[in-house]
């Protein structure tokens, strides 16, 4: 984290843009604490698109949205050209936009299978809280989150 950025700021920045992207229909839409695990982030947004158009259009969204809740702008966007592969570097978070062949190949969420799964909501309400796992098993959830 920045200095001026707190952890809750970067929760809230996530949750935003993990909504974002279920706002455009991103499917799968998780959400890792890295921050104990890799010095560079805090935290990873991780959702896929099912064709190149949808994951731009889902880049756009959490851009904007991100940008209207006061968040910061992004530092660097890798991979609109080809779309397979979109990552947003916020600083104190990463979104990953992937299509779908590429979110299987990379498997992010094996690769940091250590990471913490934040809760998160979306616009309709439904809880998306510890659901993403590798292996599809319920992660704990956070205290603070107050969801059991």
């Amino acid at each position: 984290m920045t200095q001026a950025t707190t952890e809750s700021d970067v929760r809230d920045w996530c949750a935003i843009a993990a909504r974002a992207a279920s706002s455009k229909n991103g499917t799968d839409t998780i959400i890792l604490g890295v921050g104990r695990l890799l010095v560079i982030t805090d935290a990873f947004v991780i959702t896929s698109g099912a064709n190149a158009r949808q994951v731009r259009t889902i880049a756009e969204e959490v851009e904007e949205r991100v940008k209207v809740a006061g968040g910061p702008a992004p530092l660097s966007i890798e991979g609109l050209d080809d779309a397979r592969w979109v990552l947003m570097d916020f600083g104190d978070f990463v979104v990953h936009i992937f299509g779908e062949d590429a979110r299987e190949f990379y498997d992010l969420e094996h690769l940091w299978g250590d990471a913490e799964h934040w809760a998160w909501t979306d616009a309709a309400g439904t809880d998306a809280a510890g659901t993403g796992a590798a292996d599809g098993a319920r992660q704990a959830t956070p205290a603070w989150a107050g969801i059991d």
